[in-house]
């Protein structure tokens, strides 16, 4: 999924064998003893289940998946970094690796790639940004696990019933879910979580960062318009709930699968909610939406090892064997999640899933909106500036010239200190 959120980390031993065992001695590769993985919550697919089982049976491990959301989980590590006590390896949304490895808290994975990566593939396999956006002064230092973006998913019935075509501009969005609210139904729900404002921005031409210029959230006036535009989705013109804080990211998903709600913009991570709340729902998956241009965000999930983790050998066959084509696939299969191998693409799996093929090709023009944003050394201070910015717009209701004003006071402070 993409997105911060909220919650109490849960921790889950996927496995019983071995857990008399005494702990392993520290080293590069030994076995034995538990073997802890940071996970998101909502990751724990059976492909990785079978991959974890015959990783205990060949190492006589325990793995332990401590399940976060995105937001713990970076509180956890942060505090791990500082104590040295740190897990085997790490899942992160896809844009902390480069920022740990500028402070020197990820394991180069350079010398493990130098011998495995022709035969895994990599780079070749793996889509050229999933590589770059994982790389620092030209050494890689996280394996990209998931790929994807969102789209536009609509109620079939519902629009065919009011004769409205699938938007495909911001104006046709907002007409389509001023006449689609009605009653306890809502034109669309906005997901919790502020990553999943990052479209419109993109869709603005806008991004959190220019390296160049060291500004932050430019052309202004169109980051300015597009935060105003999803706020006025929620305060003016009323065709959605407020987003929440308590950052459920399944909350859209919810809404949609009970069919209160005609429209929502989010990715394949909430195909498997839908589908297991309403089997039966008709429902279609449109191409991102157009502001002044077409974009979407490309996000996803990255491993990467703590540089003070124990046995990074093993954590790095970990790492191989989660990444593996044939793991991608089953999970794919399972959860409809999107990867970030070009060979992955060409699977019948993929080919033939009418759920996947519309992301396949939105990945096309899918981009990032953090770029560069880690060389500044301060990503995880501005995210939390640009959260307070979202949520008293889209929660709160402030106007864009006071919301802004203030992200541009707090961003000075930091950018100096």
């Amino acid at each position: 999924m993409l997105g911060v959120a909220g919650g109490a980390a849960a921790a889950l031993p996927l496995a019983a064998c071995g857990s008399g065992a005494p702990e392993a001695e520290s080293g590069g590769g030994g076995g034995g003893g538990t073997f802890l993985a940071y996970w998101n919550n909502a990751h724990e697919y059976e492909a990785y289940k079978d991959v974890v089982a015959q990783f205990e049976k060949d190492h006589g491990v325990t793995v332990e998946l401590q399940k976060f959301q995105w937001e713990d989980l970076r509180t956890k590590l942060v505090s791990d970094f500082q104590s040295g006590n740190v897990p085997d390896v790490v899942e992160e949304p896809g844009s902390w690796v480069q920022e740990f490895a500028l402070s020197k808290d990820a394991l180069s994975l350079q010398k493990y790639l130098d011998k495995d990566g022709a035969k895994i593939g990599f780079p070749d396999d793996w889509l050229d940004v999933a590589v770059s956006d994982n790389t620092h002064e030209g050494q890689v230092y996280g394996i990209q696990m998931h790929y994807t973006c969102t789209l536009l998913f609509y109620n079939r019935k519902m629009l065919d019933d009011a004769g409205i075509e699938p938007p495909a501009t911001w104006d046709d969005f907002l007409s389509a879910a001023r006449e689609l609210t009605s009653g306890d139904v809502n034109g669309t729900v906005l997901n919790d979580g502020l990553s999943y404002s990052y479209p419109w921005m993109l869709q603005n031409g806008v991004h959190e960062y220019d390296a160049d210029s060291g500004e932050l959230l430019q052309p202004r006036a169109a980051a300015m318009e597009a935060m105003q535009f999803q706020r006025d989705l929620v305060h003016k013109h009323k065709v959605s709930p407020k987003p929440t804080t308590s950052l459920d990211v399944t909350r859209a998903a919810k809404f949609f699968a009970a069919e209160r709600t005609a429209m929502i913009l989010t990715g394949p991570w909430d195909i498997p909610i839908i589908k297991q709340s309403n089997p039966d729902l008709e429902y279609g998956i449109a191409p991102a939406l157009t502001g002044k241009r077409q974009s979407t965000i490309a996000g996803g999930t990255t491993l990467f090892i703590p540089a003070q983790a124990k046995r990074p050998d093993l954590s790095w066959d970990f790492i191989k064997r989660i990444t593996a084509l044939k793991t991608e696939t089953a999970a794919t299969e399972e959860s409809s999640m999107l990867m970030p191998r070009k060979s992955w693409a060409k699977e019948p799996a993929v080919q033939e899933n009418p759920d996947v093929k519309p992301f396949t090709e939105g990945l096309t023009y899918a981009e990032e909106f953090r770029t560069g944003v880690y060389t500044t050394g301060k990503a995880g201070e501005l995210e939390d500036i640009y959260k307070t910015l979202y949520e008293s717009m889209l929660i709160e209701g402030a106007g864009a010239e006071e919301a802004f004003a203030a992200y541009d006071d707090a961003a000075k402070n930091i950018l100096k200190g």
